[in-house]
């Protein structure tokens, strides 16, 4: 599993024309999906994710959790995090999972996180999607070991 992971002030993700998810406050969320991974996987992920200090205390100090400041979720399918570009000029992505099993545990990533988070909002799965987000900080973690 790789997460992709933006602290944004704002987002929205745009299907043929159309807002179909949009976050104040929060993280903006690229999930890519392994051959290899697992329910118990996405379990592991989607726990370190939430409880990442990202977010500014009172000080100024990384010190908050999503949870903690009352942040939102944009979680959007991005199968292309998969892309090896070792060989020649084309990505291959024989990595990412099957878009079935790549389905399956997305809905489960979803799930998991409005499990633990108030408000999660997500993109379409395999549909051509248009992202639009101002990112806080700018703050981007990889997230694609733990």
């Amino acid at each position: 599993m790789k997460l992709v992971i933006q602290r944004v002030t704002r987002a929205s993700v745009t299907v043929d024309n159309e807002c179909i998810g949009q976050i104040d406050k929060g993280l903006v969320v690229l999930v890519g999906v392994g051959q290899d991974d697992t329910k118990e996987i996405v379990d592991k992920y989607v726990n370190k994710m939430i409880k990442l200090r990202i977010f500014a205390d009172e000080e100024g100090k990384t010190n908050l959790s999503l949870n903690d400041v009352g942040g939102q979720l944009l979680v959007v399918s991005q199968f292309t995090l998969y892309a090896n570009c070792k060989k020649g000029n084309r990505p291959s992505f024989i990595e990412a999972a099957s878009p079935d099993k790549g389905e399956e545990l997305y809905n489960y990533f979803v799930e998991a996180c409005k499990k633990q988070v108030d408000k999660v909002e997500t993109g379409e799965f395999g549909a051509d999607m248009a992202i639009d987000l101002t990112n806080d900080g700018p703050f981007t973690i990889v997230l694609d070991e733990i």
